[in-house]
Protein backbone atom coordinates (compact mmCIF):
# COMPACT_ATOMS: atom_id res chain seq x y z
CA UNK A 1 0.00 0.00 0.00
CA UNK A 2 2.78 2.56 1.17
CA UNK A 3 4.70 1.65 -2.35
CA UNK A 4 1.65 2.43 -4.68
CA UNK A 5 1.16 5.83 -2.39
CA UNK A 6 4.32 6.86 -3.32
CA UNK A 7 4.60 5.83 -6.71
CA UNK A 8 1.62 7.82 -6.98
CA UNK A 9 2.44 10.72 -5.58
CA UNK A 10 5.79 10.94 -7.56
CA UNK A 11 3.69 10.84 -10.53
CA UNK A 12 1.03 13.45 -10.23
CA UNK A 13 3.86 15.17 -8.44
CA UNK A 14 6.03 15.27 -11.58
CA UNK A 15 2.51 15.81 -14.08
CA UNK A 16 1.71 19.09 -11.54
CA UNK A 17 4.83 20.54 -11.95
CA UNK A 18 5.12 19.89 -15.80
CA UNK A 19 1.12 21.17 -16.53
CA UNK A 20 2.70 24.42 -13.89
CA UNK A 21 5.47 24.99 -16.14
CA UNK A 22 3.31 24.90 -19.51
CA UNK A 23 1.28 27.34 -17.91
CA UNK A 24 3.78 29.51 -17.36
CA UNK A 25 5.26 29.17 -20.82
CA UNK A 26 2.05 29.61 -22.46
CA UNK A 27 0.95 33.02 -20.41
CA UNK A 28 4.44 33.91 -22.07
CA UNK A 29 3.06 33.57 -25.30
CA UNK A 30 -0.01 34.74 -24.49
CA UNK A 31 -1.93 31.53 -25.84
CA UNK A 32 -5.01 29.86 -23.96
CA UNK A 33 -4.17 28.73 -20.95
CA UNK A 34 -4.39 26.06 -18.25
CA UNK A 35 -7.76 26.76 -16.01
CA UNK A 36 -7.13 27.42 -12.60
CA UNK A 37 -9.67 24.90 -11.77
CA UNK A 38 -7.02 22.13 -13.42
CA UNK A 39 -4.46 24.13 -11.52
CA UNK A 40 -6.22 23.19 -8.10
CA UNK A 41 -7.29 19.88 -9.20
CA UNK A 42 -4.04 18.80 -9.36
CA UNK A 43 -2.76 20.04 -6.96
CA UNK A 44 -5.79 18.28 -4.40
CA UNK A 45 -5.49 14.94 -6.44
CA UNK A 46 -2.16 15.05 -4.88
CA UNK A 47 0.14 17.31 -6.64
CA UNK A 48 0.51 20.30 -4.65
CA UNK A 49 4.00 19.68 -3.52
CA UNK A 50 5.39 19.45 -7.18
CA UNK A 51 3.10 22.41 -7.91
CA UNK A 52 4.10 24.39 -5.50
CA UNK A 53 7.63 23.68 -6.13
CA UNK A 54 7.33 24.97 -10.00
CA UNK A 55 5.43 27.81 -8.93
CA UNK A 56 8.36 28.85 -6.92
CA UNK A 57 11.15 28.10 -9.40
CA UNK A 58 9.29 29.86 -12.32
CA UNK A 59 7.30 32.22 -10.73
CA UNK A 60 3.93 31.42 -11.83
CA UNK A 61 0.90 32.57 -10.06
CA UNK A 62 3.23 33.85 -7.16
CA UNK A 63 1.33 37.04 -7.42
CA UNK A 64 -1.98 35.71 -6.36
CA UNK A 65 -3.09 34.90 -3.22
CA UNK A 66 -5.43 32.03 -3.58
CA UNK A 67 -2.59 30.37 -5.11
CA UNK A 68 0.01 31.19 -2.23
CA UNK A 69 -2.03 30.58 0.34
CA UNK A 70 -4.47 27.49 -1.15
CA UNK A 71 -1.74 25.18 -2.10
CA UNK A 72 0.54 25.40 1.26
CA UNK A 73 -2.63 24.71 2.70
CA UNK A 74 -3.40 21.68 0.25
CA UNK A 75 -0.01 20.53 0.91
CA UNK A 76 -0.66 20.75 5.05
CA UNK A 77 -3.86 18.60 4.73
CA UNK A 78 -2.92 16.17 2.18
CA UNK A 79 0.44 15.69 4.71
CA UNK A 80 -1.82 15.32 7.61
CA UNK A 81 -4.23 13.21 5.63
CA UNK A 82 -0.70 10.84 4.87
CA UNK A 83 0.54 10.67 7.98
CA UNK A 84 -2.96 9.29 9.74
CA UNK A 85 -3.21 7.51 6.71
CA UNK A 86 0.35 5.64 7.16
CA UNK A 87 -0.29 5.32 11.03
CA UNK A 88 -3.61 3.30 11.13
CA UNK A 89 -2.24 0.86 8.54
Amino acid sequence: MEKLLFVYLVLINVIAAAVCVVDKQKAIKRRLRISEKTLFALSIIGGSFGFFLAMQTVHHKTKHTKFMLGIPLIILVQALGIYFLLTKL
